[in-house]
């Protein structure tokens, strides 16, 4: 433990004390939990003694590992299309474009290739992670084409809490990848947080003749994969403490720099590229799908996958962030009979560190895979651009041919057998029969009593669901008040509908459920506010065929 200086701490604290809130952190009171628990003050400058760093679990102290950590693909579209356009003719490629990298022209034909990259520790190692974090921010200019020069750091780091032992080791492993580049570290930026963050922004160069973008895409063109799929649920599965498959394969291909792939790449040449990192194998594909207008078949049988990856998947351990993925693609990906659940959920498995997923023209594919292979690269290829469309994915076997596979249905929720629905038959139900006493989520259960661990659970969340929606410490329209916020938060519009028309029955004003949609937007923000935007205008077309929904305009 420092050395605590008592006078010190008495004028902190008393000034804390003073105020109401702790000078350090103005959501806690003084004394704070750590001050009641370890007898030191934080403000006063006083720490604990550090704790071995082998005894730190990195991806134990974060929400979401690794590139799983991007804000969903949807959510952030839905932000960036509204920014303003960028009126500057030196813009080869930026936001409007959402490419993996921002091209700038100097003169010459010579431009500046700039990107940045934040992300969440990814294994528990401090200097595993920097080294990781490093390849994985280079990987945005390998995949235009470019060259990087320099680097400079975001970091943000619960210094008070932990070692800065670990904060020395996560940068000196991004600067060995660093140095194994040619990039030079010029500087940085740090922040005090309660989840570590480290990133970096790179700036390269790159022959306007020479980019690559990931809008050239055209039909005939080969798909290739330079890594192997399955990160992200080989993490969460770590996380959950259900660790099993390939983690070390996994941690030095994340490690493992696209220099050598980029250098194929700009040797053989390729109509499209882009690196495969949170948004998974079909976000960042359907990205360059949307922007070449084409549409990619591509082999599930084929993808290739880290040791345990796919056994994880069929097992049901399926991270948050292929939820999110699968609705920034939504109806755009189609799958044939035949195609396994768990390969649609391997496809988009949020990727940390990935490979390059490239189109090339199928007259190069094979100087390609030699190209690459001669550079100690293992590429897979995975399918194949076969016509022009808005942009579409089309999920088969390899021998498949996708004029004439038999498509399950588009999907926006991966494995969704044809037929068959995420939502209950009921009109009004998001997910079951609602009744006074039992809110939307709640499946009605079966007359017959249960007959297996699945019938139980089912009927013992319907019970839980029952019990909460009851009156007790607070009466039945709080609740179902605090329930309409919660849907609004969610963002479900079936269960909105539901809501509505049970707050209806229970007398509650739609002056009050407009107050409890605008307590769900003060705490979700913009993309709640988007969605609350998109309910009005649903109620619009309700209130036209008499109806109405969501409280009052």
């Amino acid at each position: 433990m420092t050395k605590i200086d008592l006078a010190k701490r008495r004028r902190v604290m008393q000034r804390s004390i003073k105020l109401g809130h702790c000078v350090c952190d103005p959501r806690k009171p003084c004394p704070c939990d750590v001050f009641k628990s370890d007898g030191i003050c934080l403000c006063a400058g006083e720490r604990a003694e550090p704790v071995p760093i082998e005894q730190v679990r990195l991806t134990q102290l974060v929400h979401n590992a690794g590139c799983a950590s991007k804000i969903a693909p949807t959510d952030l579209e839905s932000i960036l299309a509204r920014l303003p356009a960028i009126d500057d003719p030196a813009v080869l490629c930026g936001l409007p474009a959402g490419d993996d990298a921002g091209i700038y022209r100097l003169a010459n034909g010579q431009c500046l290739v700039q990107t940045v990259d934040v992300m969440t520790p990814c294994v528990d190692d401090p200097e595993t992670f920097g080294r990781i974090c490093a390849a994985n921010c280079l990987s945005d200019v390998y995949a235009m084409g470019g060259r990087p020069h320099t680097a400079l750091s975001i970091l943000a780091f619960p210094a008070e809490t932990l070692p800065g032992q670990i904060m020395y080791e996560m940068l000196r492993g991004a600067m060995a990848v660093f140095a194994e580049a040619g990039v030079a570290l010029i500087g940085g930026h740090s922040i005090k947080d309660e989840e570590i963050k480290l990133g970096f922004a790179i700036t390269g160069t790159i022959d306007e003749a020479d980019a690559v973008e990931h809008g050239g895409a055209r039909p005939g063109d080969v798909v290739v994969l330079t890594k192997p799929l399955g990160v992200g649920v080989l993490n969460f599965a770590r996380q959950i403490g259900r660790p099993g498959g390939d983690l070390a394969a996994a941690q030095e291909s994340m490690a493992t720099l696209n220099a050598p792939a980029a250098e194929a790449m700009n040797e053989v040449g390729v109509s499209a590229c882009t690196d495969v990192t949170g948004f998974g194998l079909f976000g960042h594909l359907i990205a360059m799908c949307r922007h070449s207008h084409v549409t990619a078949q591509i082999y599930a049988d084929r993808l290739p996958a880290f040791a345990g990856a796919r056994d994880a998947l069929a097992d049901g351990v399926v991270p948050g962030a292929v939820e999110r993925n699968s609705e920034y693609v939504a109806e755009d990906l189609a799958v044939a009979d035949g195609v396994d659940e768990a390969d649609v959920y391997l496809g988009f498995d949020a990727q940390t560190s990935g490979g390059l997923l490239l189109a090339v023209p199928a007259d190069k594919h094979a100087a390609l895979l030699d190209a690459l292979t001669r550079r100690g690269v293992q590429p897979t290829t995975v399918g194949r651009i076969v016509e022009e469309s808005d942009g579409k994915i089309l999920v088969t076997l390899a021998d498949q041919d996708a004029a004439a596979a038999p498509v399950q249905e588009i999907v926006d929720t991966p494995g969704v057998p044809a037929g068959e629905t995420t939502e209950a038959p009921h009109d009004d139900a998001c997910c079951g029969t609602p009744t006074d006493n039992t809110p939307c989520c709640g499946a009605a259960a079966p007359a017959q009593a249960a007959t297996s661990s699945a019938d139980k659970a089912q009927d013992a969340w319907t019970a839980l669901l029952r019990a909460t929606a009851e009156a007790g410490a607070l009466d039945g329209k709080t609740k179902e008040l605090i329930t309409f916020a919660l849907v609004i938060l969610a963002r479900c519009g079936p269960c909105v509908r539901v809501h509505h028309k049970q707050a209806t029955r229970m007398g509650i004003t739609p002056e009050q459920l407009a107050e409890a949609l605008w307590c769900a937007i003060s705490i979700g923000g913009a993309p709640v506010k988007l969605f609350y935007e998109e309910a009005l205008a649903d109620a619009d077309a309700d209130a036209d065929a008499g109806g109405s929904c969501c409280g009052s305009h």
